[in-house]
């Protein structure tokens, strides 16, 4: 079987990134999708192996050409940027935050010449990767360049704006930028093989009726609708991630960070995932962060990291959403 290749970054070496990897491929599911090859220190795999306490192998490889079949195997590329000896479970280091970086980039590159259709990317430490003046590895995007997503289950939530001062959500809005959002988020959903996406669109006040809905968000539907676009809103923000969630919508377009969080993490936090619309390849990752306070312990769950890789290979296949 031709399966997709995808770039599997681990995350802080200090953090649960391997450890909890470790778990969702010794569950077998993700190998089943695609080719896995992880990026970054092969002594912190087998570390987070021993704590998993699964039966897997680490084998250093140089080229995505070189990821075996083996399930029970993990090929890892280790370029050697992180002595072992900095690696301290549970502790914020800069030379870790460095690392990640630098294997965010070698992942980002093999996504960006196509040997790999995309890159799943472990939990990471923004203190660590600061204190190493590494948070350029992250860079900011301008409204609507791209847009964060979550999946969980039946709901999946774009965001046109994320981490903003509401207000200036309010400031912000066009009916372009909603037009366009909605553009994106169709023919996104399109190429990971959802053949006929149903977009619902959040207004932004109680109702959906007010300023911002009058300006900008019914005229940016309108404009998306006139394109042939499955798209209706904007509905009330207080019932249309339930509408999500019983199949009437595939997405919902939230107008910010919150109002998709809260909806989601209420709805189902366990097991949930994010990525992007809108970049160049498939970029998927998780909704926690290193969990410090439990690293090395055995007891983080690995189901967002289970399904951040399950659902980016079935994206990379063009098979669309995981089944729920």
């Amino acid at each position: 079987m031709n399966q997709p290749a995808l770039a599997v970054t681990i995350g802080d070496p200090c953090g649960i990134g391997p450890e909890i990897l470790a778990k969702a491929m010794a569950s077998g599911e993700p190998q089943q999708k695609a080719r896995m090859l992880f990026i970054g220190s092969a002594d912190a795999m087998r570390r987070g192996i021993a704590v998993a306490g699964v039966d897997l192998g680490v084998k250093p490889v140089s080229s995505v050409a070189e990821v075996g079949n083996d399930p029970r195997v993990i090929s890892i590329l280790d370029s050697g940027v992180l002595d072992p000896a900095e690696i301290v479970i549970g502790e914020e280091r800069a030379p870790c935050g460095a690392a990640v970086a630098t294997w965010i980039g070698q992942a980002q590159a093999l996504a960006t010449r196509g040997e790999v259709a995309g890159l799943v990317m472990g939990p990471i430490n923004s203190e660590a990767m600061a204190a190493a003046g590494a948070l350029g590895a992250l860079m900011n995007a301008e409204p609507g360049e791209r847009l964060l997503t979550l999946f969980s289950g039946p709901l999946r939530i774009t965001h046109i704006f994320d981490h903003i001062y509401l207000r200036d959500v309010c400031a912000g809005l066009t009916s372009d930028l909603v037009a366009h959002s909605i553009r994106l988020t169709e023919h996104t959903l399109r190429g990971w093989g959802v053949a006929s996406p149903r977009i619902g669109v959040a207004g932004l006040n109680p109702h959906a009726h007010g300023p911002e809905e009058d300006a900008a968000i019914t005229p940016g539907v309108a404009i998306a609708r006139s394109e042939g676009i499955d798209v209706s809103g904007p509905i009330s923000p207080d019932t249309v991630f339930r509408h999500c969630i019983d199949g009437r919508y595939d997405v919902v377009v939230a107008m910010c960070h919150d109002q998709g969080h809260i909806a989601l993490k209420t709805w189902g936090f366990e097991g949930n995932c994010g990525g992007f619309i809108g970049m160049p390849y498939l970029f998927m990752t998780v909704g926690h962060g290193t969990a410090f306070d439990i690293a090395g312990k055995g007891i983080a769950s690995h189901a967002m990291i289970l399904s951040a890789l399950n659902q980016c290979a079935q994206f990379a296949a063009g098979k669309g959403f995981l089944a729920h």
